[in-house]
């Protein structure tokens, strides 16, 4: 028995092939927003737009005094140039969904098209369509709008082509890192090439910091809790015969603990300021902290577990193979209400080596029909548990 309708299967691949053709980037998702308001009033859904900029919020009506169940996929796209070859590839040159929020934005639709359908759903459902995830802020700005106000659990999840079509990928304890940025501006003494002696040179206090940091992981990090830090940009000189006087770093701090995470910021910030001080430099560090890791709770993983193995079985539910130091804004709801987040497989045979982020991304639309069912089954699950607590006061 199919999972979704073959009617209302066709009409997602159409929804998710117009969403892949015209992507919009983050804080841009207008066009996105009209598609998605334009289908759920097809459903009869009553939905808000222009929540956070470009977000919009829907409202499945369940019994009053019930919290409800939300839903939430992500809309935005990369900044990438697309060279996949599809027949329905970005028009926009240099934008392109190359991490499947057009097929997130799609399964929830699909969701919602099944869910209007129930009868005495157990609890409201709430579907949170959010802009900006690929900025680390959409999530935010999404809460603070009210996204979360009268909710009680909270689901989500990511395509992902490490795994065969059909799967879905579920787990307790931590799902994806926290991302967390860092610079550093060292301020030597420049000087001619020829006089060195004359200098603080910034380019080897620099270097040596690059080679230090990267202990941090290596000698101080316990090796049994992932965690990465990289340095991305190094800029420093203006000629060859001119000993650099300044210089900036910038990288990344990945961590799956919230221990660990502190112990990599603190690392780096004496790392720094001892090298400098060696050398006679001064700096200036600057820490911007992004996501929190994302952790399912093991509560929330039985729960997950239970729908995943309701939509494709028992031997389609499948573990997290290995630590995904990617990070992902649905933490922020995570840190609010309970919920969990979940991985549908959608590996596309002969484009198994094409990740997320590639300009030769592509997925298994099959992945529309599992991930619109599992949204149902979870709905209804995570409803029944919401009525019952609420009866049980």
């Amino acid at each position: 028995m199919p999972l979704v309708p073959q009617d209302l299967y066709d009409r997602l691949v159409v929804v998710r092939r117009d969403l892949h053709r015209y992507p919009e980037l983050s804080w841009q998702e207008s066009r996105t927003a009209s598609v998605i308001s334009t289908f759920l009033h097809s459903l009869g859904v009553q939905s808000r737009t222009n929540v956070a900029g470009h977000g919009v919020v829907a409202e499945i009506p369940g019994p009053a005094g019930v919290p409800c169940v939300v839903l939430r996929a992500d809309t935005d796209a990369l900044p990438i140039q697309e060279e996949t070859g599809l027949e329905f590839a970005s028009v926009h040159d240099g934008v392109m969904h190359a991490c499947g929020h057009d097929g997130h934005t799609t399964m929830l639709l699909g969701a919602a098209a099944l869910l209007v359908q129930e009868k005495d759903l157990p609890a409201p459902v709430r579907l949170i369509f959010q802009p900006a995830e690929e900025k680390g802020s959409g999530a935010i700005a999404m809460i603070q709008e009210g996204a979360l106000d009268g909710a009680g659990l909270i689901f989500g999840g990511h395509l992902d082509r490490h795994y065969p079509p059909g799967a879905i990928v579920v787990s307790e304890g931590a799902v994806n890192a926290s991302s967390d940025n860092f610079t550093v501006e060292i301020i030597g003494q420049g000087a001619h090439g020829a006089r060195p002696h004359e200098s603080i040179d910034a380019v080897i206090v620099g270097s040596l910091m690059i080679m230090a940091l990267q202990t941090i992981v290596s000698r101080e990090v316990d090796p049994s809790r992932p965690s990465v830090v990289s340095v991305g940009q190094f800029h420093a000189g203006t000629a060859p015969n001119v000993i650099a006087g300044q210089a900036k770093l910038e990288g990344t701090v990945r961590a799956q603990d919230p221990t660990v995470r502190r112990q990599l910021l603190s690392s780096i910030r004496r790392i720094a300021e001892s090298i400098a001080q060696l050398h006679g430099a001064k700096i200036q560090i600057t820490v911007t902290e992004g996501t929190p890791p994302l952790i399912n709770h093991p509560e929330m993983a039985t729960l997950v577990r239970r729908a995943a193995t309701e939509t494709v079985g028992e031997e389609h539910v499948l573990p997290l193979k290995t630590a995904n130091m990617g990070a992902e804004d649905f933490s922020y709801y995570l840190e609010k209400i309970p919920g969990a987040y979940v991985r549908f497989g959608s590996q596309v045979l002969g484009r198994e080596g094409y990740p997320a982020h590639s300009s030769k991304f592509d997925f298994d639309e099959g992945a529309l029909a599992v991930g619109a069912a599992y949204y149902r089954a979870v709905a209804k699950i995570a409803g029944r548990q919401l009525n019952q607590q609420v009866a049980a006061n």
